[in-house]
């Protein structure tokens, strides 16, 4: 069975919410559409606000809040210890984004977690992953050839310190492909193929995904490009599998094998700012 047939076998008109346990599905979740863009809504800021939260105290210590605004925007962005510190910042804004997650998912401990979500590999196997990982890296090398990589905020973070690098590494491959399978492909994309119908349901999250790193790589439109491939394939393994399971795994191999490139660079004398290290799907 093909992916667009069994996308389109999973068409249905939009179904009511059925909260008893026993009908409650990765496709049938206990959360509706509105609670699901509150969540999204709610990682965002998250990822916007605890940056400042960190970064404020050092801010103030150093001295530099009496600068221009212009001399702050720059002290942010380019001292070492400033961009170490919003880049750590992520990880509360991660776990903060997962508590909120499973209040919405378990409704306070009616349902499982894990169950709910989907965590049964839903026919895609090891071998699948592999070969659609390879696929995209193709993809990838295709597009550099014809676009090449232009400097953006991911790889001036990656230039300011080791430590910028080791902390991006650690959170990309960590936390940030379980956090952002949750909120896309489990809580978000869960209630809008109920609501709206998988098709859209896959349009949506597929591009809500990559408009959240516009901000980011804005300057670099074939890694826009690449993230956005890398949400459709995403989103599709997720409308196939019926599961969320195997998009956490592929999103963790694809930032895995991107991580360990960049802690490599230093030891292959490779520049910091290549392709593989700006196609990191992070926010």
């Amino acid at each position: 069975m093909d992916i667009e047939q069994h996308v389109s076998e999973t068409s249905v008109p939009p179904q009511p919410i059925d909260t008893d346990p026993q009908f409650v599905t990765p496709d049938n979740p206990p959360w509706n559409t509105l609670i699901a863009f509150a969540l999204w809504f709610l990682s965002v800021i998250l990822i916007f606000f605890m940056p400042v939260v960190f970064l404020f105290p050092y801010i103030i210590t150093s001295g530099a809040l009496a600068g221009s605004g212009d001399q702050l925007a720059k002290f942010a962005s380019t001292d070492p210890t400033a961009v170490a510190l919003q880049m750590l910042a992520v990880i509360p804004a991660h776990i903060f984004t997962l508590i909120f997650a499973w209040i919405v998912v378990t409704r306070r401990r009616q349902f499982s977690f894990w169950k709910t979500l989907g965590m049964e590999s839903g026919g895609i196997r090891g071998w699948h992953h592999i070969l659609i990982f390879l696929a995209f890296a193709a993809v990838a090398m295709f597009v550099s050839s014809f676009f090449p990589e232009t400097e953006n905020e991911l790889t001036r973070i990656l230039k300011s310190s080791r430590a910028a690098v080791l902390i991006i590494a650690v959170i990309a491959t960590f936390s940030a492909p379980l956090v952002e399978e949750v909120v896309y492909r489990g809580v978000l994309y869960s209630a809008l193929q109920r609501s709206a119908g998988v098709p859209a349901a896959v349009a949506i999250v597929t591009l809500m995904f990559a408009s959240v790193h516009v901000l980011q790589y804005y300057e670099s439109p074939s890694v826009l490009l690449l993230i956005t491939v890398l949400s459709l394939i995403l989103t599709l393994m997720r409308a196939y599998s019926k599961n969320l399971l195997p998009c956490i795994i592929f999103h963790t191999i694809v930032n895995g094998v991107q991580s360990l490139a960049l802690l490599l660079e230093p030891y292959a004398n490779r520049a910091s700012d290549t392709s593989i290290s700006t196609m990191f799907p992070f926010n």
